[in-house]
């Protein structure tokens, strides 16, 4: 089930919603949006849920094991590698074993090989929550869960258990126990699910759309320099509007059921640096490598050569976090590259120096181009795609193509839409206008962005979010 979907729209979540505000008890809510969050999950993999419970269950006898060797320093650690070794276990298993296996025989050039297998949805998300949980509990940074219900609430709850944000324990423990459901929280929610949907179905899915046309994965077609850029171009504003209105909804469905949680995109497009950039884009993703990868590595307080060791590993981790080939790998290092040479080869002193004008754009085209490395597991129709973007090879200099060029005249106003929804102009009106007739009259464009994006939905075919398969 997507949120994306008239199930969810017009059954499941109006329903939760009716039993979870029939008492006030936090533990009817509790056990409310648990079953719920349950059956979400359970929608289209039922048999997966079990992995999800066994991963919670071992953490939280891991967790209760720190808290009860409190005085025991060896027996900690032990049971915090127990806790870490049972979160990614199946996460190892389901999405990296066939990869990494097939990639040494390749290497040695063995005939053995094992099949891909089926990757449960979320478990990329849900692991790294489970596995913050543990931690937090080792450093002393949460108090251990007791109730196994309200770990499994934690790790299950549906507005951000498919595709994130990266919920880490510390920042919602509180909240599990006690937590408002009024009007105000209730509108804002609604308010903030609105909008994201309409990113969702009108703006993310057209773009895919107009990608599908002109399809750069397709080996049978010569890619022209506007095709390449064009296709890019849309690639970058489908998986922004695609990963930015999920985030936008998971938030704004938490805030419907009393939970606060933290921005994960803010207008990364217009980044004046690549560390602006990741500071903008999949912020949890940023800040969970942060915490528990490049920190414990020593990150940057150590030699600078131990530092931009400890950088190529957070990101070949985040590249390969995002799937098991090697395009995602190559893209994460691409990134890794790229923040080295800002930090250490130019100097970002150097760097804001440069007018903005210059640097919005630049970063912008380093994001496209990474983009095309991401978007293509087959690396050699990646480097075709960039090399056309330059007219290398292929289609050579050839400029335009007939089908981009009708492609182009089809979809000639969504760039321009496109481009304008990613800029800070929603922020920008909140902050000049105030007042109750600012507050209704978002109301009211909320209302209509639901019911436009309802009659988008009934008459598309396209709608899966990208992120589902990370």
């Amino acid at each position: 089930m997507v949120f994306s979907s008239m199930t969810f729209l017009l059954l499941f979540l109006p329903v939760t919603l009716l039993l979870y505000s029939l008492r006030s008890s936090i533990r009817w809510k509790n056990g409310v949006l648990l079953a719920a969050s349950l059956i979400f999950y359970a929608w289209g993999e039922p048999v997966y849920i079990l992995l999800m419970l066994m991963s919670v269950g071992f953490n939280y006898i891991c967790a209760l094991g720190i808290d009860r060797s409190s005085s025991d320093r060896l027996l900690r650690k032990l049971w915090l590698v127990l806790g870490i070794v049972s979160s990614l276990i199946f996460l190892l298993w389901f999405k990296y074993a066939a990869f990494l296996t097939n990639s040494f025989a390749d290497l040695f050039s063995l005939s053995y090989h094992i099949a891909d297998k089926k990757l449960p949805i979320g478990i990329s998300f849900y692991t790294f929550q489970v596995f913050t949980y543990t931690v937090d509990v080792y450093r002393k940074k949460a108090a251990v869960q007791k109730n196994p219900a309200k770990l499994l609430l934690y790790v299950s709850c549906f507005p951000q258990l498919i595709a994130g944000p990266i919920v880490q324990y510390a920042d919602v423990a509180k909240m599990l126990d006690n937590r408002p459901f009024n009007t105000v929280r209730f509108s804002e929610g609604a308010r903030r699910f609105a909008v994201g949907l309409a990113k969702k179905v009108i703006l993310a899915n057209l773009c895919g759309a107009a990608i599908s046309r002109i399809d750069p994965a397709d080996t049978t077609t010569v890619v022209s320099v506007a095709g390449a850029w064009y296709a890019a171009l849309m690639y970058t504003f489908q998986i922004y509007f695609d990963f930015s209105a999920y985030s936008d909804m998971a938030i704004g469905l938490g805030r419907l059921f009393g939970f606060d949680y933290k921005e994960n995109f803010n207008y990364p497009y217009v980044s004046r640096s690549i560390t602006d950039f990741w500071r903008r884009w999949h912020i949890s993703l940023s800040s969970f490598f942060r915490d528990y990868v490049y920190i414990p590595l020593g990150g940057s307080r150590c030699s600078v050569r131990r530092a931009i060791f400890n950088m190529m590993v957070v990101w070949s981790l985040t590249g390969m976090w995002h799937g098991a080939s090697w395009n995602f790998i190559l893209w994460g290092m691409y990134y890794g590259v790229l923040l080295i040479i800002e930090k250490y080869v130019i100097g970002r002193d150097k760097i804001e120096k440069i007018p903005f004008i210059v640097r919005i754009p630049f970063v912008f085209v380093i994001a496209m181009i990474g983009w095309v490395l991401f978007y293509h597991t087959d690396l050699s129709l990646a480097f075709r795609q960039i090399g056309a973007m330059f007219g290398i090879g292929g289609a050579g200099m050839e400029l335009v193509d007939p089908l981009t060029a009708a492609v182009i005249r089809k979809y000639s106003v969504l760039p321009l839409i496109a481009a304008v929804a990613s800029l800070p102009i929603l922020p920008a009106i909140k902050k000049r206008f105030s007042g109750a007739a600012a507050q209704t009259l978002s109301y009211v464009a909320a209302t209509a962005l639901m019911v436009l994006s309802i009659i988008f939905l009934v008459g598309q075919s396209y709608n899966p979010f990208i992120y589902f398969r990370f």
